[in-house]
């Protein structure tokens, strides 16, 4: 018998997640499934709660909450399954910002189809990404992406592509110079002023930009988008395509895919990992995609 806990961030969607806990668990109970409730209460706490989860006999472990929630739950499977403990499967309630994980499986049914999915148990194996010790699922965002992502942090009212894209343009107008760096991926080395680098596992980030709109969770590669430097006027006329996922053939951007990226910059690097925040003065960031090592409930 499935034995499931639901992990809540009460910070996650600037609050929001706590009502979808609530009606969650009204979804979760009419459909006749077992489950416990715990929160965290500062960060880590995610990544310590899940990898108890699994070694206390759960199946399913659920992140209620955004991106950094599903974060930071992955990490503690990952990390129980490294050191010897059993395989556990990964459900998400989506209630954050931008639910970029989410829209990796191309759910747009809401708190009602993410518990209906939970109910009906179908999982599949995916990707991840490692940076240092750490794992990620859907994107490492190097560059303009992540100084959008630090720049969003003082806007607590709004959620989704709203929020990121008033970031955006805040960033384009007062914050950002494109750093020198260079990047190596599989062997092949580009070097110069880049606006961005972004590492896609998934399609999507901030809430509704489509970086690397051809990424597979579970082809065994990266899709990696290089923006080289361009005028602020030209980034705001890269938004829209950015948006729709038109840009991946306009003149700054180059597409590719790979297993291996090393970005290295004497200038200190912003970063993000899966919409969390992870440098602001990196100097060296090695990713590597890890094929088929996580199980999530799917439709």
């Amino acid at each position: 018998m499935r034995r499931m806990r639901l992990i809540v961030n009460p910070a996650a969607g600037r609050g929001y997640a706590v009502r979808a806990a609530e009606h969650a668990r009204r979804l979760l109970e009419g459909l006749g499934l077992g489950f416990d409730v715990v929160q965290t209460g500062a960060p880590g706490d995610g990544v310590r709660l899940a990898e108890e989860a699994l070694l206390e006999g759960c199946s399913h472990v659920v992140a209620v909450g955004g991106d950094g929630t599903v974060h930071e739950v992955l990490n503690g499977l990952l990390r129980a399954r490294a050191g010897g403990g059993p395989e556990g499967a990964l459900g998400v309630i989506p209630a954050g910002s931008g639910n970029d994980f989410d829209y990796m499986f191309r759910a747009r049914d809401g708190l009602e189809g993410a518990c209906r999915r939970l109910a009906e148990g179908k999982t599949r194996l995916i990707d991840v990404g490692r940076i240092d010790d750490r794992y990620f699922a859907n994107a490492v965002g190097i560059g303009f992406d992540a100084a959008v992502n630090i720049v969003s942090r003082k806007y607590r009212r709004l959620r989704g592509l709203l929020l990121y894209l008033l970031s955006a343009l805040e960033t384009i107008f007062v914050y950002y110079k494109a750093p020198t760096v260079c990047v190596n991926y599989d062997g092949t080395e580009v070097r110069g002023k880049m606006l961005l680098v972004s590492v896609g596992n998934g399609r999507r980030i901030g809430g509704g930009f489509m970086l690397t709109p051809s990424a597979e969770v579970d082809d065994g590669v990266f899709d990696l988008c290089l923006a080289r430097e361009v005028s602020r006027l030209e980034i705001l006329r890269l938004i829209p395509h950015v948006i729709r996922g038109t840009h991946v053939n306009k003149p700054p951007v180059t597409m590719v895919r790979a297993r291996k990226i090393v970005v290295t910059s004497d200038e200190g690097l912003p970063s993000h990992v899966d919409g969390e925040i992870y440098t602001v003065d990196a100097h060296r960031l090695e990713m590597e995609v890890l094929p088929r090592r996580l199980r999530v409930v799917c439709g």
